[in-house]
Parts: structure tokens; sequence; C-alpha cells
């Protein structure tokens, strides 16, 4: 099972590093990786995605809380989170299939970022399940190049799990 972690760390030199090589020596893939500045100064938002059943999750994060700078581990998988990806896609576009190409970036909410002769360069963000969509719509054009961020994620305040509503939604 795919899980989604939230580390907290200081933001100094070679944290990155040392935790990259924990999972290496452990053997545990990180599918997933996005580090950015938190919410307050000198601290990082590590936001990782990881295979792995609930006893390995458990044992990365004593792990991940052994290494110095980390401050906080976070399984936020099960929690109500806002989830978010950005993904630049390059596909071909041709003069016959360039509007029919236009229109689904339209429904996807994706921004056409760069027009070439023979492609475009589309810039699409939302949850990863929508990345996943819009590259299927997309195959029958020709993807040339695919560039993703991968996750990162907030857990809500409010509780309200988009999923659970998502799923009541096709239910009524």
């Amino acid at each position: 099972m795919k899980h989604t972690l939230s580390v907290l760390v200081e933001d100094e030199a070679g944290v990155l590093t040392r935790i990259a090589g924990l999972f290496a020596r452990r053997g545990f893939n990180i599918e997933s990786l996005a580090v950015g500045s938190a919410e307050q100064g000198g601290i990082s938002r590590i936001t990782m995605v990881v295979n792995g059943n609930d006893q390995v999750i458990e044992q990365i994060t004593k792990q991940l809380y052994k290494l110095i700078n980390v401050i906080k581990v976070q399984d936020i998988t099960d929690v109500p989170c806002v989830e978010r990806e950005l993904m630049l896609i390059k596909v071909n576009a041709s003069s016959s299939t360039r509007s029919e190409i236009v229109e689904l970036a339209q429904i996807f909410r994706a921004r056409i970022v760069d027009v070439a002769d023979d492609s475009l360069i589309i810039e699409v963000v939302g949850d990863p399940g929508k990345m996943v969509a819009f590259v299927q719509v997309l195959q029958k054009f020709g993807i040339r190049e695919v560039a993703r961020t991968g996750k990162i994620a907030l857990t809500r305040e409010s509780g309200v799990n988009t999923e659970f509503l998502r799923l009541s939604e096709t239910k009524v």
C-alpha cells in the first residue's frame, strides 16, 4: 500500500541526503518526494510517498525520528488532506489535433504554457488521480515528455474527508 508521509525537518545542509541514505540502506523505495519551506523559518516540509504495509511504515517512522534534524513525522495516508501535484506534459499536436488537445486541457483545468509547430506543453495541477487521467486521455496524441513534482499535502483542519464526500456523491 502507498503511504504519504509528512516530515518536518530543520532546514540544514545534508538532511535530505541522510533521509535518502536511510531509505537506501534499508532497501525502501521512495516513490515520490517533494521538499519545500514550511510555515516556520528554518524548517522544511518533506512530503514523500512510500510503498509498504503498516509495519514497514512504523519502522520507517522510527528510523526517521532517530535522525538528528527530524522534528516530526506524520503518516497522513488516512487523514483528511488536500493533495496536489504539478505536471508538465509535452504532447504531439498537429494542426488537425491541436483544437482537441486544447479542449481536453480546458476540461482538466490545465494551461497551455508553450506552443510549437508540432507540439504543446501543458501545465496541470491537481490530485495524483487527475494526473493519471490526463496522461491517459493524451496518450492517443503521443506524449513526448512528462515532468512531475510529486505529491504535496497538508492535513485539513476542517476534518472534511474529500474522498468520503466523493464516494457518497456517487452513491446518491
